[in-house]
């Protein structure tokens, strides 16, 4: 489903505050992965996201989905592909508008807008049954503004709305970071449910090496800009998180030791 072949990326090049971001980083998902990927700051992993999304263009290097190559494709381009998830809950939705009206720009993503009446009744019914499965009571509010709801409310409606047209990729940009534990086991508990329903294609970032042993068939390390472990199926779901640490210490050398207490 995913290709990533030789991809490079620096910032402020050719300057003393050059920064390689990624460093002729390759990996490849097959339809239906869900792939955690862990760690230390400036590791690559949201600069990763950034050039699947085409947030920044490549320096060199193929982004390939679904067999086709997106590599030089437009960020709105590449947006009716993919669903994404940022860590602020208040990016992925529009404050001032009702629930249900969220709900509809993103079913309506890629569409031709007409001037027909906005949402209708059936539409209504289809994302009521949607909100009953989060499992927080947003059902019966439909008409409620999102920006009078809790982050973690939020939060469970951004996911919705990414995967509402199922995408061929889901992006997950540590999406609980900014939660509270009992919420972010909540809005965990959410994507678990919505990734495996729907058998998504899934890459989620994240600093928690408990759920990213727990959550997907697979499981990625970065460093450098560049994958330095990748393990799946049993052999992932036989990892401890000592295993995880001390697969750091040797792949990552001396930088253990700032990135430990990172990935805590």
């Amino acid at each position: 489903m995913l290709t990533l072949t030789n991809v490079r990326k620096a910032f402020n090049r050719g300057t003393v505050n050059e920064k390689v971001a990624l460093d002729g980083l390759n990996l490849h998902l097959d339809k239906g992965d869900f792939v955690t990927v862990i760690g230390g700051n400036g590791a690559g992993k949201s600069t990763m996201l950034n050039m699947i999304a085409g947030v920044y263009p490549l320096d060199s290097g193929t982004v390939t989905l679904d067999g086709k190559d997106i590599s030089r494709l437009s960020e709105h381009a590449r947006a009716a592909h993919l669903g994404r998830v940022f860590q602020d809950p208040m990016r992925g939705t529009a404050a001032d508008m009702q629930i249900d009206e969220n709900l509809a720009l993103a079913r309506r993503r890629g569409q031709r807008r007409t001037l027909r009446w906005g949402i209708t009744r059936a539409e209504r019914e289809e994302y009521r049954e949607a909100l009953s499965t989060l499992g927080l009571g947003l059902e019966s509010r439909l008409s409620d503004k999102v920006g009078l709801l809790s982050g973690g409310q939020r939060q469970a409606i951004t996911l919705l709305m990414a995967t509402l047209k199922e995408p061929d990729l889901l992006l997950l940009d540590e999406h609980t970071a900014a939660l509270d534990p009992k919420t972010a086991a909540k809005v965990l508990q959410i994507t678990q449910q919505i990734v495996d329903e729907s058998g998504l294609t899934t890459i989620m970032v994240t600093h928690n090496m408990h759920d990213a042993i727990r959550l997907g068939n697979r499981l990625v390390m970065m460093a450098d800009g560049r994958v330095i472990y990748d393990v799946r199926g049993e052999e992932k779901a036989r990892l401890h998180r000592a295993d995880l640490m001390a697969k750091f210490e040797e792949a990552a050398g001396e930088e253990f030791a700032n990135d430990r207490m990172l990935l805590g």
